[in-house]
């Protein structure tokens, strides 16, 4: 819609980040009262600290974001598919959190896998399966069959991982927001993505979003984005590197979430498999837990710890992408 009125790419930039941004913020001045409130978690450090708290505010931030996304993003069915993935991630979230008894695994699991399927599939019609490999200095288009499967696996992670990062003020908001930082910048060198505008805009709108709501969440927060935030959060966060045409890079660029909240998914999985009693029987997880609980490290310690090696990664990677893209000059 804004691309039909307005012919500057900057100024669009600056409407799309405006709207998302204050969007945002007046859903949370003016909806947040509405919200459940928090019970405490009564098996995460500090779990306690949160009893009271408004929850389930990622329905406030998904719903201005996917305003701000029909506004300023061009539409056709491949976007309108990835527009509605992420609002069925932000309601199932929501009724995670607002349900007396929490949804089982399967259930979740269920709608996770179909979420990833139908978001696989947009992104290989935006893409065509074009996939770059900078650091190996190789460009591939993959088929149909085989980019779904990938960018599934891909979408599941992600959805998982930052859910499960969730659990100190600020820590998955501020390692999203390096990770998607990184992934625009990728995304200069993306020419078929840039030129559409969808994973770039996208992008954009998502980290104005979220500094609108770290406002809120930063130590002592005042409202939980809960599931229905972080697991559409951990959607954009995939189908921005899908959309970047680098979607491997999502590894490295979101490194902390992964070791964060993944490491917690491993370790369920194996004691499941296998039944051991043993496997990393001494790490608690999610990792942020076990920073807090057995390295004595305070939430300030971990949000920013994290979120500098995080940085870290990011640049070295993004740094690495320019150098493969960039024309060497003689």
């Amino acid at each position: 819609m804004i691309f039909d009125l307005v012919e500057s790419k900057t100024l669009i930039l600056l409407i799309a980040a405006v709207l998302a941004f204050g969007l945002t913020l007046g859903g949370i001045l003016g909806f947040t009262k509405y919200l459940p409130k928090d019970h405490g978690r009564e098996f995460a450090v500090n779990g306690a600290l949160s009893k009271g708290k408004a929850r389930g505010a990622g329905i406030i931030l998904i719903s201005a974001l996917i305003v701000a996304c029909v506004v300023c993003i061009p539409l056709n069915v491949s976007m309108i598919i990835l527009l509605a993935a992420i609002f069925i991630e932000m309601m199932s979230g929501f009724l995670d959190d607002a349900a007396k008894v929490p949804w089982g695994e399967l259930k979740k699991g269920l709608i996770d896998l179909v979420v990833s399927i139908a978001v696989s599939f947009a992104a290989w019609n935006l893409t065509g399966g074009y996939v770059m490999l900078p650091i190996l200095h190789m460009n591939l288009v993959i088929s149909m069959p085989v980019y779904i499967i990938l960018g599934t696996v891909l979408v599941w992670a992600s959805i998982n991982v930052t859910n499960c990062s969730d659990g100190v003020d600020g820590l998955c908001t501020s390692m999203s927001l390096i990770t998607l930082v990184s992934v625009l910048f990728l995304m200069q060198y993306a020419a078929s993505v840039t030129e559409q505008n969808y994973g770039y805009m996208l992008v954009w709108m998502t980290i104005f979003m979220l500094i609108a709501y770290l406002w809120f969440n930063c130590s002592p927060s005042s409202i939980l984005m809960g599931d229905a935030g972080s697991r559409a959060l951990g959607l954009i966060i995939a189908v921005a590197f899908m959309l970047s045409d680098m979607p491997f890079l999502f590894i490295p660029c979101a490194l902390m979430l992964l070791i964060d909240g993944g490491l917690g998914l491993v370790k369920l999985t194996i004691l499941r498999v296998t039944k051991s009693k043993t496997f990393m029987k001494n790490i608690r997880t999610p990792i942020h837990d076990h920073a807090r609980k057995n390295k004595n490290w305070s939430d300030t310690q971990v949000v920013i710890r994290f979120t500098l090696i995080q940085i870290l990664l990011s640049a070295a990677v993004v740094l690495l992408a320019f150098q493969y893209a960039m024309p060497v000059l003689d």
